[in-house]
């Protein structure tokens, strides 16, 4: 009779340990995927931006158009503690009438386009950095399109 009963025993508390065990790792596995999870939105990379990928500190040169002249001299000067100097020179006009504009920048969110603060005339100083050049924008912070775009392309120096 002791016999018996073990026979009927052992098999059940043989499938109360898989199950038991079974249960216990897939609730590991699941509790690890969820701190897996966690743990990834907490600490997802930032990724490459022009902030933090690109050599962007230096002087960048181009001519804008010009309604009223054959066109603007620019000198965008970036420094890498975030100041920057600007400077002017609106061609056939008054050749000897050079502005010079200073003052600090900030990145906006993406870490693709830096905004000049300062004075700095009517100008909207913005720009969008890129590779060895830095985009002109309007007053919205849009690339400037059309026949004229690639005058508001400053190449770097």
């Amino acid at each position: 009779m002791v016999m018996k009963k073990s026979v009927f025993y052992f098999p059940l508390l043989l499938l109360t340990l898989i199950y038991s065990c079974t249960r216990s790792s897939s609730d590991n596995s699941s509790n690890d995927e969820e701190s897996t999870q966690e743990a990834g939105n907490s600490s997802l990379p930032v990724g490459d931006n022009s902030q933090t990928s690109l050599d962007w500190p230096g002087t960048y040169f181009g001519v804008l158009p010009c309604a009223s002249c054959e066109g603007i001299e620019n000198w965008v000067t970036l420094n890498a503690d975030g100041t920057f100097e600007l400077k002017t020179n609106y061609l056939g006009l008054n050749d000897a009438r050079e502005e010079i504009f200073t003052g600090t920048f900030e990145w906006d969110p993406t870490g693709s386009m830096v905004q000049l603060t300062g004075l700095i005339g009517n100008a909207p100083g913005k720009y969008k950095v890129g590779e060895n050049r830095i985009w002109h924008l309007d007053q919205d912070g849009n690339r400037i399109e059309g026949d004229l775009a690639e005058f508001y392309i400053l190449q770097k120096q």
